[in-house]
């Protein structure tokens, strides 16, 4: 004898605005994204907010509804916005300018443009005077920033030394990287200086080429959401 078969209870008008719900959320978004991205009176970075924004919501909406499609849109906008046409163009200079020095030029996970200048190219040993080999790199840093562009300078040394030596050396360092760029025409209050002396190494200090590489000065790059 054959048993009944069981069936799902459906409810179709509960259901029917589920699937409206998850259709119309990615829908709206994608329409926004051809809508904004499209406007021909919008900048090059509106255009990429907008873009970010409506990337967003549609991940949001899918995950987690409408409330997820706001949330969505607010995170896509900001990493929209944070990686510009300017900010790429930025790294392919600077990595142009760098070529063959030991210097690194990469885009952050957060989008920010990382310069990781190796301080033995940079500056003589126990000194904060910039080295003239630096001088193409850092014009090439400061050349044609976008007005909204923050300059983040940090400098590091390695373990040899106290902190007593190492940490005014790692912030002296900082601050003459500041001050060339602002002798070259970058605004001083787009520029913020750190030294964080041998508290933040790459390699461990128990060898020559793990103490070069933890002597350093790390330049970021940053175009804010706002």
């Amino acid at each position: 004898m054959r048993r009944p078969q069981a069936f799902a209870a459906v409810h179709p008008i509960r259901d029917r605005g589920v699937l409206a719900q998850a259709v119309s959320l990615p829908a709206l978004a994608i329409g926004v994204i051809l809508a904004l991205t499209g406007c021909a009176s919008m900048t090059e970075r509106q255009r990429d907010t907008a873009g970010g924004a409506a990337a967003g919501a549609v991940v949001g909406g899918v995950v987690g509804g409408k409330s997820g499609a706001v949330i969505g849109g607010v995170v896509g906008g900001v990493a929209g916005n944070l990686w510009s046409r300017h900010m790429e163009d930025k790294r392919e200079a600077i990595a142009r300018a760098s070529a063959g020095t030991g210097i690194e030029v990469a885009r952050t996970q957060d989008n920010q443009l990382k310069v990781n200048v190796p301080a033995d190219f940079s500056f003589d040993v126990g000194r904060s005077e910039i080295k003239p080999s630096m001088r193409p790199v850092l014009d090439e840093v400061g050349r044609n920033l976008d007005a909204d562009v923050r300059v983040t300078i940090v400098g590091h040394t390695d373990s040899s030394g106290s902190n007593a030596v190492n940490d005014p050396l790692s912030l002296e360092r900082a601050e003459a990287v500041r001050e060339y760029l602002v002798s070259h025409g970058v605004q001083r209050g787009r520029l913020l200086v750190e030294g964080r002396g041998a508290r933040q190494p790459l390699a461990s200090n128990a060898t020559e080429a793990g103490r070069a590489a933890n002597r350093r000065v790390e330049i970021f790059l940053s175009q804010p959401a706002s």
